[in-house]
């Protein structure tokens, strides 16, 4: 059995790649900087992964990487983890380059943005210094450039979803009228696989998209037709990528940073190549859907909750770019808590209202917590937009609203999440069942004198905000 490495295993493509890299009869082994956030997925036997535990910025670490993998996906990247995107981005692709050298591989397949090789954003220059090096190393290497992805939990999609959804008539920038050429998800992941150790690919890059250009307004009134929505949009010419990012920032629920990067992509044509993306169809035999298609096939997915992957649960959406492990021991000392404990009767009806908490479901009734998440956003925080991945399940690393999942055990009755929220300080918000009683925690540990005014400042709302919870999860 063929071995492949899948870097990227815990984001948006690398979740879903999983089962179908095992499909076509591989053993995938799943490279993550923390165990506890990978869950592997339904159908999946033992034998056919492995998940090893590494980070590509930490060269000591790619010493587990196996010698005998056969081929490997870099599906990296560091967009809006730091301001220092660019240099981070080039130190993974080296590290990869010097660790995969050492290894067996033949083959390495690189997912990146299609690049107008004269016009090219900050974004898409640091990903095309990415695909540079990566062609330096000593294995065959492909690059697949894609554009606009449509598929449920994609950060370009639910950019999409959300003007649509939310505004009847949009003033909008005048790259709207930017033309690109989206592909759907399925689509993309059909590319992936179906490029894999074929030789025809080798040493060479491919454009992938579907038949269809359009601008991004032509996108939007495209979701807007599907869902039998009216909707009106205006081109405004004054506004600056600024005022743009803002936009973006304050209507979808996408983060300032991600908006940003985004904004200056957006104002550059993405459209594929026809030579290149005719040549990388005959060689996979993939003919990709068409963006309406893709629309619908997207939406069934999201109306019965078959969210595969979100973007918001990689790092892409947070305020931390560190390892969960640095937070998942609840501190005791130099803290503030608020302790509550509640008795329930009924022990599955009171987990599923623990682990059902936030996203549509809210936050059981309280408005200040809809209060605390708009000030969160003024002040560049996620506020309560993320929401959450699936009604029902949660699982270590997923996004919560302004909160991260360090911990959900339903058997040992335990969620601990971690506050993403722009606060002086580190928060946690715990909650564990035992013997007939929920204890909720609350902790605070504190930056300095603002952190210790700003836990005083709230400190009256407690009582409001936490006992009102409390008593809803534990009653109904």
């Amino acid at each position: 059995m063929k071995k492949i490495l899948l870097t990227g295993a815990t984001g948006y493509i690398g979740k879903r790649m999983i089962s179908v890299i095992s499909k076509e009869g591989y053993k995938v082994v799943c490279c993550t900087r923390e165990r506890s956030r990978f869950k592997v997925p339904e159908g999946i036997s033992e034998n056919q992964i492995d998940v090893i535990e590494v980070d590509f910025l930490e060269e000591e670490t790619l010493k587990k990487i196996p010698q005998d993998i056969d081929g490997a996906y870099y599906l990296m990247h560091s967009m809006s983890a730091s301001s220092d995107y660019e240099e981070m981005e080039k130190r993974t692709a080296q590290n990869f380059v010097n660790a995969v050298n050492d290894t067996q591989c033949e083959h390495v397949i690189y997912l990146t943005g299609i690049v107008n090789e004269d016009h090219m954003s900050k974004h898409l220059s640091s990903r095309l210094m990415v695909e540079e090096i990566l062609s330096s190393g000593s294995f065959n290497f492909t690059a697949l450039r894609a554009g606009i992805v449509i598929g449920s939990g994609s950060a370009s999609f639910e950019i999409i979803r959300d003007l649509v959804e939310k505004l009847p008539v949009m003033i909008t920038p005048k790259w709207l009228n930017t033309k690109c050429q989206p592909i759907g998800i399925a689509d993309v992941l059909e590319f992936l696989i179906k490029t894999m150790l074929n030789e025809k690919a080798y040493n060479n890059n491919y454009d992938i998209g579907c038949d269809d250009v359009l601008s991004y307004k032509n996108m939007l009134l495209g979701y807007a037709k599907v869902r039998g929505l009216k909707r009106h949009i205006y081109t405004a010419p004054v506004m600056t990528p600024k005022l743009s990012s803002y936009w973006l920032y304050f209507v979808t629920s996408t983060s300032y940073t991600l908006a940003s990067a985004l904004v200056d992509s957006m104002r550059i044509e993405v459209v594929c190549r026809p030579d290149k993306l005719k040549e990388i169809k005959e060689i996979t035999g993939v003919q990709p859907i068409s963006y309406y298609e893709a629309l619908k096939r997207t939406l069934s997915k999201i109306q019965v909750d078959e969210i595969a992957s979100s973007w918001k649960d990689s790092f892409v959406s947070s305020r931390v770019d560190k390892s969960l492990k640095a937070f998942i021991e609840v501190p005791e000392k130099g803290v503030f808590i608020d302790k509550r404990v509640q008795n329930y009767d009924d022990r599955e009806a009171c987990l599923d209202r623990i682990f059902g908490i936030g996203g549509a479901n809210g936050w059981y009734g309280n408005f200040l917590w809809k209060v605390r998440g708009f000030m969160d956003q003024i002040v560049g925080g996620p506020g309560l937009r993320r929401g959450r991945r699936h009604p029902l399940e949660l699982n270590d690393g997923d996004a919560l609203d302004f909160w991260r999942v360090l911990y959900a055990n339903r058997e040992d009755g335990r969620l601990i999440l971690f506050a993403e929220m722009k606060v002086p300080g580190e928060a946690w918000l715990s909650f564990n069942i035992n013997e007939g009683q929920i204890t909720q925690k609350a902790v605070f540990r504190p930056h300095g004198l603002m952190g210790r005014l700003y836990w005083y400042a709230v400190l009256p709302f407690h009582g409001l905000i936490f006992n009102g919870m409390v008593k809803k999860l534990a009653k109904g």
